[in-house]
């Protein structure tokens, strides 16, 4: 396993997984709710609270709009959305390339949905009776954990580890020169890991780079390891429709995932911090 390196800088990466997106005081909301009275009332709920809505009835409402999903830095999903709803609206927009962070918004917080949004790369599951106080918190949290202090990067500056090739300025990863097609959130991770080569990131790290720190979600106190296998499990599979014969990310039970070959453990009932914060 290579070490990493920084084009042009020689140095290891940057202590901060990069902002992909220019920073502004508002947050940038694509709201998708089919209760016209409560959509219109959250939306200027968010609003008067200083984030930028842009609203949507359905799933084909949206549609239209995809071109300027760059200019947002969060979607937020209605659970129960008509003829596509909205855990299908998520794939279809993950399909199309649209890797902006999803937070789910229902009224009916079944654990199985709250799982199944999880799965399929949501970043939270927010139920509407907690009210407008608690979701702008939490989607301040969201945007935070995707809106990092700048490293001041060039563009055209890379990280390489090996096979792996990241762009921070845009937040894409390579493997074999080829895109990974990784979402905002696998490519956070594969930043985490590979910034962290032979040591090996407790469950717990991986979960709040997935989310944010402090987020709970799941049934139990590790509840979370289930997502975070899951996804593990997501981002192992695009590197081996490259390369079949990946194996950089090692998994240890008890201590979590590893990007190359693992140094010695850390002693027991210890583990090691993430050089990111």
């Amino acid at each position: 396993m290579a070490d990493c390196s920084q084009d042009d800088v020689g140095s290891c990466p940057p202590t901060k997984v990069p902002d992909i997106r220019s920073k502004t005081d508002a947050i940038r909301v694509l709201f998708v709710e089919d209760d016209e009275l409560y959509r219109e009332a959250l939306a200027d709920e968010l609003s008067g609270h200083g984030f930028t809505i842009e609203s949507f009835a359905d799933a084909a409402s949206l549609a239209v709009h995809l071109d300027g999903t760059a200019d947002f830095d969060v979607i937020l999903l209605d659970w129960s959305l008509p003829h596509t709803s909205g855990i299908d609206l998520l794939s279809e927009l993950r399909g199309r390339g649209i890797d902006l962070p999803v937070v789910f918004l229902t009224g009916h917080s079944l654990t199985s949905n709250e799982i199944l949004a999880f799965e399929r790369g949501a970043i939270d599951f927010i139920d509407k009776t907690r009210g407008g106080e608690v979701l702008m918190r939490r989607l301040r949290l969201v945007v935070d954990s995707t809106r990092p202090a700048e490293t001041g990067l060039q563009p055209d500056e890379r990280i390489v580890c090996g096979k792996l090739v990241l762009r921070p300025a845009i937040g894409r990863a390579y493997w074999n020169d080829v895109d990974l097609g990784l979402t905002i959130g696998e490519y956070n991770i594969v930043y985490l890991l590979a910034s962290n080569v032979g040591r090996y990131l407790s469950y717990r790290a991986i979960y709040d780079r997935m989310h944010y720190e402090g987020f709970i979600a799941g049934s139990g106190d590790d509840g979370y390891r289930t997502n975070v296998r899951s996804t593990i499990k997501r981002i192992r599979n695009k590197f081996r429709e490259i390369d079949p014969v990946f194996e950089e990310i090692k998994n240890s039970v008890a201590l979590g995932y590893c990007w190359g070959k693992p140094v010695a453990p850390p002693e027991e009932g210890t583990l090691p911090r993430s050089s990111i914060s």
